[in-house]
């Protein structure tokens, strides 16, 4: 079983194909099986590496809370580089693992050949965040006090992936079951570690225009928690392009793979080709009509 161990935590990973690193970090709610879909696809081009975040078994979970941070996590993928002898990759992260991917890209741009940002963005609007807080303590509590299962019930049935449930039911029960089969204290103790502490990404902008990397963001445009946030790092982000995927929710890597698939293609190859470039400043105008300032 292939694993790596970064600051004293075995992390499991995946890894097929060759070519340019392309490292995925997976959602709360998935591991590493969860991108199986863009593996089977990019591998054909791309080194694809895939790995199970601390918590998520075979991964080890570490049972002091202070195992677990929004930081930590960010670390966990520039120790999985450092583990593989990978200098710089293209890494691509779906929910908390975009978040995580951002966050990489942030504070290690000199190991990032490109981002992919996808529904990114939960409990960062300011009206919304105190709920987001609220409903992250209750479901970690009952993940601490009823197991794994019942929780993966209700939490496989939110209002961001009943869009995947209603498209591909085979598909969807897939996800559920691999949730289910998950680490009810790695859950619980993620969600008090990463998404109570993890800063807003409105809190970000001052990072986010200084941001050199070619970056990519995609959510659903059902996935309201993550539709201002994707806006809003489009615009700060000098170097992000955006999609939006239509009717569709947060688990847009298994809800639309095609889609999420050519995106992602297409991107990569502009990055590798040197062709995916900073915005055009003319673009900026306050004028719909007028042109703005030049390069």
């Amino acid at each position: 079983m292939p694993m790596v161990r970064v600051d004293g935590v075995n992390l499991y990973y995946e890894e097929t194909g060759t070519g340019a690193p392309l490292v995925f970090v997976h959602e709360f709610a998935g591991d590493c099986r969860s991108w199986h879909l863009q593996v089977r696809g990019l591998a054909r081009r791309y080194r694809c590496i895939a790995f199970n975040a601390r918590g998520y078994p075979p991964s080890d979970v570490p049972t002091d809370p202070a195992a677990y941070s929004q930081q930590r996590a960010v670390d966990d993928i520039r120790g999985v580089l450092d583990a593989l002898g990978i200098a710089k990759a293209h890494v691509c992260g779906l929910s908390m693992g975009g978040y995580a991917a951002l966050i990489f890209g942030l504070r290690y741009p000199e190991r990032a050949l490109s981002l992919v940002v996808a529904g990114c963005g939960y409990g960062s609007v300011g009206a919304d965040r105190a709920a987001f807080h609220g409903d992250a303590l209750h479901v970690a509590q009952r993940f601490e006090t009823e197991g794994m299962a019942p929780v993966a019930e209700l939490y496989s049935r939110g209002p961001t992936r009943v869009q995947f449930s209603d498209k591909d039911p085979f598909g969807w029960q897939e996800f559920h079951a691999q949730l289910a089969q998950g680490s009810a204290i790695g859950h619980a103790l993620t969600l008090r570690g990463v998404q109570l502490t993890r800063p807003s990404v409105f809190e970000l902008e001052p990072e986010l225009v200084r941001l050199e990397v070619p970056t990519l963001v995609v959510t659903g445009d059902e996935d309201e928690p993550c539709l201002e946030p994707a806006l809003f790092m489009k615009r700060k982000i000098p170097t992000a392009g955006l999609v939006v995927l239509p009717k569709s929710g947060h688990t847009i890597n298994l809800e639309e793979p095609e889609a999420f698939n050519r995106a992602l293609l297409d991107f990569l190859t502009a990055v590798d080709a040197g062709r995916w470039t900073r915005r055009n400043p003319a673009s900026l105008s306050k004028s719909a009509i007028l042109p703005g300032p030049t390069r």
